[in-house]
């Protein structure tokens, strides 16, 4: 199976060019790699272009986000499997392209495919050695996961309105309900040294927020959506309490982005079956 490797940056060409470095060391090597450069300000584009001249590198003047970025890339990719990294993440085993085909092989009903990673964000990781066993899942890191890129297509995939954040639980949901599996499985490992900049954790919040609402408009069948719905806000307004009152009084952000783009949501409203939002809703 032939395998493509998309990664997306902003502005972080240092911790980019050592991800393309890694990337470049695989055996056997990927098939193709593409970059999409998100509205960067900085080098990054010269640098791809001056050391990296296989890549292939898309360059947003304006920024469309990291979840409109993948999903042009997973349209574009011409692998059957697809690698989606982070611009700070790579495999740790340089032979996991030999590692991973061999899954999707035996797996015809495996859609996606993802990692325990050794990351900074949780420093106890960085000296894990079990993560576990293989399982399903309803969701995974777009930082370390492998997509069969027939299922992709044949899905809404990524939605872009998200622009960062919660396009792999949404997609997740659409490969379940269609009777696709999502598996953990630590066959490969992931370091992602998680960049810290240009992090902000309300707005982190806001935007994971918004997009698992937007979600459930989009997906849940009615009427149980309207139920989902009102659960989604509630418990992301009893997150923001735990955090403070700091948090408390700017939750109705978040509030009025939502209802901003429902009308869109309900245009582009396929809701899957009960059954299968309930089979996914009870994957860990």
């Amino acid at each position: 199976m032939t395998v493509s490797v998309i990664i997306t940056t902003r502005n972080r060409a240092t911790d980019l060019q050592r991800t393309c470095e890694v990337v470049r060391q695989l055996r056997p090597a990927a098939n193709e790699v593409l970059v999409t450069a998100d509205g960067c300000s900085d080098a990054t584009v010269d640098i791809l272009a001056d050391r990296f001249p296989e890549i292939t590198v898309i360059a947003n003047q304006t920024a469309i986000g990291s979840v409109g970025s993948r999903h042009r890339m997973m349209r574009q990719a011409r692998g059957d499997l697809v690698l989606a990294l982070d611009d700070d993440s790579y495999p740790e085993q340089l032979d996991c392209v030999m590692r991973i085909a061999p899954m999707f092989e035996q797996r015809p009903k495996l859609a996606v495919l993802h990692f325990p990673q050794h990351t900074d964000e949780y420093p106890e990781t960085l000296a894990q050695t079990d993560f576990g066993s293989e399982h399903l899942t309803r969701s995974f890191a777009n930082s370390g996961a492998v997509l069969r890129r027939s299922i992709y297509l044949q899905l809404p995939g990524f939605e872009s309105r998200f622009f960062h954040m919660y396009e792999e639980p949404d997609y997740a949901l659409q490969c379940v309900a269609a009777g696709y599996d999502v598996l953990f499985s630590p066959i490969v490992s992931i370091r992602h040294h998680y960049c810290g900049q240009a992090r902000d954790e309300i707005r982190i919040h806001h935007r994971h927020s918004r997009n698992e609402l937007w979600s459930t408009v989009m997906r849940c069948p009615f009427p149980f959506a309207v139920g989902v719905a009102g659960w989604r806000v509630f418990s992301q307004f009893r997150y923001a309490c735990q955090r403070g009152w700091s948090w408390v009084i700017r939750e109705p952000k978040w509030w009025w982005q939502a209802l901003g783009g429902i009308s869109y949501c309900v245009r582009k409203r396929r809701p899957v079956s009960w059954r299968g939002y309930k089979r996914w809703l009870q994957l860990p």
